[in-house]
């Protein structure tokens, strides 16, 4: 007897168990409800947490989350207007603004991220295709990059009107973003979702042009090295011929200062021989004397040759000599 009325008690307790969670739900703070009642919607949207009723067995609960959702898309390869091909990723927020509508458009999320992949992609390509890459890559056309102006004042010439100048952008890729928000908007907003962010994730050269860029930066550089070495060359050959003046400057006023001393020097050694030698008859004769003997000393030196007249005043003291030596001898008197 305690037996069956324990098996009746659990059961009675079983049924009251699954009438009540078939009347009664609870709906959590980051939930929205959709009551359907043969797989169609019934009253308004359930947005209130709380503990809330239902017909039972009849009616079933269908929950939407309430939070900011969101996209994250694949990369895709998309040319720019300029003919280039790069590989975009982008990424998304949004979130269920019209729970109704869209249970009856889309029902899960699942059928909403496939639906943003297909608005979200299509005008992202849209976007990209109508802009340039300087636009894309830029963040903003206010903002100045930064750029390295001991390069573009080493550069000369062409590289230097084109050296680390970069064209004018009207947009930018934040008002690009702008814009893919803009447009995918309005269509999202027809399945109940509001788009709250866009943002492009990350921007790649496609594999096919990053030869052509590395090469492009190469032949950037090479042009920037060339510069430097030209500019050092003709930096070099002013300082070397500016030697080369100095130094011949330096030269010919030492010579000049040389010259200038020596021919004082002389005329006064002039000046003191003259004085020294014309005090008297002998010293004059002495001071011919001593020259004469300089210019032996020069003129006749081991092995050489002259052959002059023996008349000749070169040499009038040998002769004055030699006719001494010649003469007799006087006697002396007694």
């Amino acid at each position: 007897m305690n037996l069956n009325r324990l098996i009746g008690f659990f059961f009675v307790a079983v049924v009251a168990t699954i009438l009540v969670k078939s009347v009664c739900y609870t709906v959590d703070q980051t939930e929205q409800v959709i009551i359907t009642q043969f797989g169609k919607p019934v009253g308004d949207p359930i947005i209130e947490p709380g503990l809330h009723f239902k017909t039972p067995f009849i009616q079933e609960v269908n929950r939407l989350d309430k939070r900011f959702l969101e996209w994250d898309g694949a990369p895709v390869g998309i040319p720019t207007k300029d003919k280039t091909y790069i590989h975009v990723e982008t990424f998304a927020r949004w979130r269920i603004k019209e729970p109704l509508q869209y249970f009856l458009r889309l029902r899960d999320e699942r059928s909403a991220q496939s639906r943003l992949e297909d608005i979200l992609g299509s005008e992202t390509r849209n976007a990209i295709a109508r802009h340039e890459l300087i636009e894309i890559i830029r963040t903003d056309k206010d903002r100045k990059p930064v750029r390295d102006e001991s390069l573009k004042a080493a550069a000369t010439g062409s590289i230097a009107t084109s050296l680390g100048t970069l064209p004018p952008i009207t947009f930018g890729r934040q008002k690009i973003e702008t814009e893919i928000k803009t447009a995918a908007s309005g269509k999202l907003a027809e399945f109940g979702i509001e788009l709250l962010d866009v943002r492009l994730k990350r921007v790649d050269y496609n594999p096919d042009v990053l030869e052509r860029i590395y090469q492009r930066m190469i032949s950037e550089r090479q042009q920037i090295a060339q510069a430097f070495r030209s500019e050092g060359e003709g930096e070099a050959a002013r300082i070397a011929g500016q030697k080369e003046r100095d130094l011949n400057e330096i030269q010919s006023t030492a010579y000049r200062q040389v010259q200038q001393i020596r021919g004082e020097a002389d005329a006064k050694a002039t000046e003191i021989y003259a004085k020294a030698y014309t005090q008297s008859q002998q010293a004059t004769e002495f001071y011919q004397f001593t020259k004469t003997l300089e210019t032996y000393r020069k003129v006749l030196v081991k092995d050489s040759m002259l052959v002059l007249s023996t008349n000749s005043d070169l040499f009038d003291l040998l002769r004055r000599f030699t006719s001494k030596t010649n003469a007799p001898a006087v006697k002396p008197v007694p």
